[in-house]
């Protein structure tokens, strides 16, 4: 891996932020990479536009905004009517599929996965969508392996929440790998 570009995008209270951090954490922490997170939200806490910017690379990074993602992730419509455009050709567009319809306007690997249903399905509480997004992510790229995931998740929550967190990652990560083939 040279250099991955991540754009993290949707609503305040979907755990998008928390996300990123726990991704660039993990890449830093546990698997000996170069990581930055940044982030930017609306004035409501709760429902208000987030963006975190995560660069991983094995190498220096200089400048910590992501301009070109090659990896965007919507997890609502009004964030992937933004920010589609500015993914990078032939890069990866995760989003839900409860949330967001898909345009076909963008060079881009789509891929659309019931997250939210599942979670609510199999877990019943949607807290932990934003784990089951990320072990998506990570399954269908192989960013991180999901052990540094769940290290920084056992010092970042709860001892109570870690058998719920696991559940939702090892959904996400089994719908990601099955989406990547």
């Amino acid at each position: 891996m040279e250099r991955s570009r991540l754009v993290f995008s949707g609503s305040g209270g979907q755990g998008v932020i928390t996300a990123a951090i726990l991704l660039a954490k993990a890449a830093v922490l546990f698997e000996g990479k170069n990581a930055t997170q940044s982030q930017s939200y609306g004035a409501a806490a709760r429902g208000g536009a987030t963006r975190s910017d995560v660069l991983i690379s094995e190498s220096d990074i200089y400048f910590p905004k992501v301009v070109q993602p090659n990896i965007l992730i919507s997890l609502t419509q009004e964030s992937y009517n933004t920010f589609s455009g500015i993914i990078r050709p032939g890069g990866l567009l995760l989003v839900d599929a409860r949330f967001v319809s898909i345009e076909q306007k963008v060079d881009a690997k789509h891929i659309s996965l019931p997250m939210y249903d599942t979670v609510m399905e199999k877990i019943g509480k949607p807290i932990v969508f934003n784990i089951c997004m990320l072990g998506a992510l990570l399954g269908a790229t192989g960013l991180v392996q999901s052990q540094s995931i769940l290290k920084v998740l056992e010092t970042s929550i709860p001892k109570d929440f870690m058998e719920m967190n696991k559940k939702a990652l090892e959904l996400g990560m089994a719908m990601g790998e099955a989406a990547a083939v």
